[in-house]
């Protein structure tokens, strides 16, 4: 018979052996671990400072950029004097930044364009229970030889009169009242849904929209950025073009400019910029505005459905010089 003490003997044994085990496979496995492991950090240490460092340099590329497109827009061959003799409305939206505004104003100025009106859309204006009483406005307010398109929504047909009211593709007629101009003006600011400011009565001949900064979210948020892209596409249709302005943000889901890339027929006749907060966007603007004036239309930035950054750029032309003979 096997006794107590070769049972006691047999389990001391056991766990003897599982210690050693234990502490052999620690001892092996402890140097090449923690090796691997520190290898590892310092080749991430390393990534991360190089990445921070390329990023330091864009910056500062993008700022030195920048600077030089600031100071030389004035004197750029298409922007100084690529706009005169033509007016342009302004159009800030619910969300729109007033900063950008004034910058691409400065550029506008700049360009020879005499910008002398604005109009601010109120956040009712996009309101679902607002939608009755624009289409009542839109009804009572309509001039005799005015004709609302087939089928046309609310926002299409406030768009058309607005247009009418503000705007003007017959160079004779810039600068000059329409002679509803006061009566439809006056119903929609009593009715809290646009503010005035400046020449209104002296209709443009081109628009500017600036879209949101942020997009639209929630279930309106297609309608409300559908109401100002048929806003802007209305302004077109009653002037010689219009152009929606704004930064990156108004690409994503839910912003102005994507609802306008994604129109179709729309985005034909309608131009953008996503790059609003870049000197060389507010450049482009100019650019895709004498585009407008041509009867083109194109989609540029940097965000999603972009034609491109800029339209083509005609080239200067060659000045004549003496040959001394």
């Amino acid at each position: 018979m096997i006794d107590f003490r070769y049972h006691l003997v047999s389990i001391v044994a056991i766990f003897l052996a599982l210690a050693v085990g234990i502490v052999m496979g620690t001892t092996l496995l402890q140097n090449p671990a923690i090796q691997m492991a520190k290898e590892t950090t310092d080749g991430l240490i390393k990534n991360n400072s190089e990445l921070r460092a390329e990023k330091d340099d864009l910056a500062r590329r993008q700022a030195g950029n920048d600077s030089f497109v600031k100071d030389m827009t004035p004197v750029l061959a298409l922007i100084a004097g690529g706009l005169s003799g033509q007016r342009v409305l302004l159009v800030d939206t619910p969300g729109s930044t007033g900063a950008l505004r004034e910058a691409q104003q400065q550029v506008l100025d700049q360009s020879g364009a005499t910008v002398g009106q604005r109009v601010t859309i109120s956040d009712k204006f996009l309101a679902l229970d607002s939608e009755g009483v624009l289409d009542g406005l839109a009804t009572q307010l309509k001039p005799a030889d005015l004709t609302y398109t087939a089928g046309a929504s609310v926002y299409d047909k406030v768009a058309q009169l607005l247009a009418a009211t503000l705007t003007t593709a017959d160079p004779t007629q810039a600068g000059t009242a329409n002679a509803e101009t006061a009566a439809v003006l006056a119903a929609f600011e009593k009715g809290g849904f646009i503010s005035v400011e400046g020449d209104v009565d002296k209709r443009a001949t081109l628009a500017v929209m600036f879209a949101p900064d942020k997009p639209f979210e929630g279930e309106r948020a297609e309608t409300q950025a559908g109401a100002l892209v048929s806003l802007a596409a209305g302004l077109d249709t009653g002037s010689k073009g219009a152009l929606i302005a704004g930064s990156t943000t108004a690409v994503a889901p839910g912003g102005v400019i994507t609802e306008l890339r994604d129109s179709g027929d729309i985005s034909q006749r309608v131009s953008s910029i996503d790059t609003l907060d870049m000197p060389a966007g507010r450049v482009v603007s100019v650019y895709a505005l004498r585009e407008q004036i041509a009867g083109r239309a194109g989609q540029y930035g940097i965000g999603t459905g972009v034609t491109d950054f800029q339209p083509p750029v005609p080239s200067p032309t060659p000045v004549p010089t003496s040959s001394g003979s």
